[in-house]
């Protein structure tokens, strides 16, 4: 789907997409974990239970050989200061890696951007603070907000990456709006494909950071 036509899609997670947050699980210490952690991209909105990318990522991990316990903590509707709010659920896990996929609900609800930032920065040196590995994952807007605010929206991510020194894949769906059933029809969701290509996106920044 043309990203010119994706604007009236990205705003119905603010309306309809909300949800409370899910329990985080109760876990044996018998595998470190990798906590998801973020919204309706991650919580895998759209697709049938087992088919968000995490649940991808948990096979793919698996079928190498890499012996760890994928946990979904994502939570749709959620921005970046609903993820300052639900830290402390992510840090009792103990996580050794967290994925933080958070922005574009504050993207399309016009949170100011230096907001956003700081939301950003307090989501990645608390991980770090806890002793848990960071992936942050980017994400970009219709280009119906304009490009200035869109550069600045984009250079948030890099911005933090760069400061706390952790691996950034700037765009989370690079390379996947060009293949066919990747994306939902509200043009924002991956499909069950386009989450297997969400975790191919993730793989090459997550596997350095992991033992087997």
């Amino acid at each position: 789907m043309p990203r010119l036509t994706l604007i009236a899609a990205f705003l119905l997670p603010l309306s309809t997409y909300a949800a409370p947050p899910r329990p985080v699980p109760v876990l044996a210490r018998s595998l470190p974990v990798i906590a998801c952690f973020g919204d309706s991209i991650t919580a895998g909105y759209g697709v049938a239970p087992g088919q968000a990318y995490p649940d991808d990522l948990q096979t793919d991990l698996d079928h190498r050989g890499y012996r760890y316990k994928i946990v979904n903590a994502g939570v749709s509707g959620n921005t970046t200061k609903d993820a300052v709010d639900r830290l402390k659920d992510i840090l009792r896990l103990h996580p050794a890696v967290v994925i933080v996929e958070f922005g574009g609900n504050d993207g399309l609800r016009g949170i100011p951007i230096a907001d956003s930032r700081r939301n950003l920065s307090t989501i990645v040196s608390t991980l770090l603070q806890g002793g848990s590995k960071v992936v942050l994952a980017g994400i970009t807007l219709p280009p119906n907000y304009g490009a200035d605010y869109i550069e600045q929206f984009d250079e948030t991510y890099r911005l933090v990456a760069a400061r706390f020194h952790v691996p950034l894949l700037p765009e989370l769906y690079a390379h996947i709006y060009a293949v066919p059933g990747a994306i939902q029809d509200d043009g924002i969701h991956p499909t069950a494909k386009g989450a297997q290509l969400v975790a191919d996106n993730f793989l090459p920044l997550l596997l350095p950071l992991l033992h087997k």
